[in-house]
């Protein structure tokens, strides 16, 4: 299982970025990718046109794919406008396989305004993944540094 970041430019320099978590403690399993609009990474390209990786993105009822039947799994990583920028100026996203969660409870991101209505942070969406792919000790890992990062 590999989970990639994709992850707008900025995101790098914010100290709210819950990103950088995933990447630094899930044990090699996050990666991030810096976002190039005229230089897509051509890995993940690759994967998409191949059908061996799924982006978690909450389109509009375009989503189709199971997330248990991918083992990479893609997430936009940036706030909620730079997000909807990242995939309107990115062909390959529009085509990928997609699919959304279902979280039981509403976000716990408190250091950001302007949230999406349920929607989750990144550290979240990876902590989901993790579950429905059974990794739950390392969900709980990264969930336990999740809240002491967001107490701040």
């Amino acid at each position: 299982m590999k989970i990639f970041l994709l992850t707008h430019q900025r995101e790098l320099d914010r100290k709210t970025n819950t990103g950088t978590i995933a990447v630094d403690n899930a044990d090699g399993l996050v990666e991030r990718i810096i976002w190039e609009r005229v230089n897509p990474n051509n890995d993940l390209v690759e994967l998409f046109a191949d059908n061996k990786a799924l982006l978690l993105y909450p389109t509009h009822g375009d989503t189709s794919a199971d997330i248990e039947d991918f083992d990479n799994i893609v997430v936009i990583d940036s706030t909620w406008q730079e997000a909807q920028k990242i995939y309107n100026q990115s062909a390959y996203l529009k085509t990928a396989p997609k699919a959304i969660l279902s979280p039981v409870q509403k976000s716990a991101f408190q250091l950001r305004r302007n949230q999406r209505e349920g929607g989750l942070c990144t550290i979240e969406c990876v902590i989901e993944l993790l579950r429905i792919k059974g990794r739950e000790q390392l969900a709980d890992s990264l969930a336990i540094k999740f809240n002491l990062f967001n107490q701040r």
